[in-house]
């Protein structure tokens, strides 16, 4: 667990950045789609897993999501020693699943690399690319 924390100022910098940017393109997107005549929601629940741990990852997770326009953190479930933790996301404009949490995979790998450092990276091809040298 040693190796588990390192924060990196750099890296927190580029993930406020990056979430400024979301909750940006989020507002445009809600005052777009409620001037623009027609369907204005396509909303779906998904659970997501964390890969985040500690109390600190989690609420960062949530708080996150929740103040993207667009998406709400509805409930939540604590982890156990065989389960992670996990969110409930309202998305009010995307009813693909697939989609939202892709979504959420990309907001957590950039959450996990602040908390965690830039080499931390929990996808398989990221990890063959480290083991054999290369960067991803």
């Amino acid at each position: 667990m040693s190796d588990h924390w390192r924060f990196s100022i750099w890296n927190m910098v580029r993930y406020l950045v990056w979430l400024i940017g979301q909750v940006i393109s989020g507002s445009l997107l809600v005052a777009r789609r409620t001037l623009t005549p027609g369907t204005f929601a396509q909303p779906s629940i998904v659970s997501f897993p964390l890969r985040g741990t500690t109390d600190l990852e989690v609420t960062w997770m949530a708080s996150s999501i929740t103040i993207t326009p667009g998406t709400l953190v509805v409930g939540t479930a604590h982890g156990t020693d065989t389960e992670p933790a996990t969110v409930f996301v309202h998305s009010v404009f995307d009813a693909d699943r697939d989609s939202v949490r892709e979504g959420l995979r990309d907001m957590e790998d950039r959450l996990l690399r602040m908390t965690r450092g830039s080499g931390w990276d929990d996808r398989p091809e990221v990890r063959a690319d480290a083991q054999e040298g290369r960067r991803p």
